[in-house]
């Protein structure tokens, strides 16, 4: 009798090691290497994350706001922590888009493995279009991102992302002269955001991004005095996270342009949620107050999540909600 046994399993096909997710994503000819982009106002000019961040490792980062003449931003108390987020009114305080390109932007350009945005904002049109004008002149800059939810003063302190009009005018003011693609960020304050996103698109945005900050207010019932200098300010942080995704679900049905999506984000899983929305990258903003290398450690986790889900390029995740 013989003494050699077998088994009724079959042996399971070798298989090699599983390739790494492919995060890399194209977006108005700009490549970048993931889908995480730190956002204005929460990165400083990027070159303040230096020490603490691997820059190379992010998909870009936008700089904060850039106006034409320097500004000193609003009086304390300007930052207050909500239950769920954040409240700001620092007034977009900056150094002027001359100085930028002069100071800043030198010591940028030098790494040539990292994606900068510069963030554009004005109180009339003319003052867009000068600040992009400037820009124009400065090299290592990927896009331009017009920030929208300025007051013009010259219509009475209107928003210009809460008109249609206005927003076109200002749109293609920047967009009849500028050397860069136009990312226009929308405000969330308005009626209706499909509304919005195709005006952006109709007078020549290359992409549009959203949400900007909601118009919150805190008060101290001790003193029944606002917790903020401004009265109100802008909600940012997990709180709006529900809400903004509903926006950017809908911007994205709307427009045939690309779309970046942010509010809230904190997690991996927060960021494949905005991509199964229909945005094409996201931006991470009030999490670096709370850990400013938050965007690196996203990048890692995302990375582990496709892996994890058998996913084997993060584009496979856009427009895919079923």
């Amino acid at each position: 009798m013989s003494t050699t046994t077998s088994s009724s399993t079959p042996a399971k096909p070798h298989r090699g090691p599983q390739p790494k997710p492919d995060l890399r994503v194209s977006l108005c000819g700009i490549l970048f290497k993931n889908p995480i982009i730190a956002a204005s106002g929460t990165f400083g000019y990027g070159v303040e994350f230096e020490d603490v961040v691997a820059l190379e490792k992010l998909g870009g980062f936008v700089v904060k706001g850039l106006s034409r003449e320097p500004m000193p931003g609003n009086p304390p108390p300007r930052l207050f922590e909500t239950a769920a987020g954040m409240l700001n009114s620092i007034g977009l305080q900056n150094i002027g888009a001359r100085a930028f390109v002069q100071d800043k932007l030198p010591h940028l350009r030098k790494r040539k493995d990292i994606v900068v945005i510069a963030n554009v904002f004005g109180y009339t049109r003319e003052d867009y279009r000068e600040v992009t004008q400037i820009l124009n002149d400065g090299e290592g800059i990927a896009a331009y991102e017009l920030n929208v939810s300025c007051p013009n003063t010259k219509a009475g302190g209107i928003t210009f992302g809460s008109d249609p009009v206005m927003l076109q005018e200002v749109v293609t003011a920047c967009k009849s002269i500028s050397r860069r693609p136009i990312i226009v960020k929308l405000s969330p304050n308005v009626t209706s955001i499909p509304v919005m996103a195709k005006a952006a698109e109709e007078a020549g945005a290359d992409a549009i991004s959203l949400v900007n900050t909601f118009v919150a207010m805190a008060i101290n019932a001790e003193t029944r005095k606002p917790r903020i200098s401004t009265v109100t300010g802008g909600l940012s942080g997990p709180a709006i996270k529900p809400i903004a995704l509903r926006m950017v679900y809908e911007a994205a049905r709307a427009v045939h342009i690309p779309v970046i999506g942010m509010g809230g984000i904190s997690t991996a899983v927060d960021i494949v949620e905005y991509l199964l929305a229909g945005a094409a990258v996201t931006q991470v903003g009030t999490l670096n107050f709370w850990d400013p290398c938050a965007t690196e450690k996203l990048v890692e986790a995302l990375e582990s999540w496709c892996f994890e889900h058998n996913i084997g390029r993060v584009t496979d995740l856009v427009g895919d909600l079923r």
